[in-house]
């Protein structure tokens, strides 16, 4: 095996790595549509209240 065969396949294998990677870490971090409906009724509570609210942002209450 020459040189540039083994440089070719030490990028082939670097690069299809790299690639695996960021798949799994965008696959991480999205959620599958499937599992939607679940998300938000962990983000809505049953009775209504919503547990990740803008209201207690203080950026958006009016100066004074």
């Amino acid at each position: 095996m020459n040189r540039n065969r083994r440089i070719f396949i030490a990028v082939f294998v670097l690069f299809t790595a790299l690639v695996i990677l960021v798949t799994i870490d965008m696959a991480s971090q999205t959620t599958a549509p499937w599992n939607k409906r679940k998300q938000a009724e962990r983000a809505f509570k049953r009775d209504g209240v919503v547990t990740d609210s803008v209201a207690n942002d203080t950026l958006l209450l009016p100066k004074k």
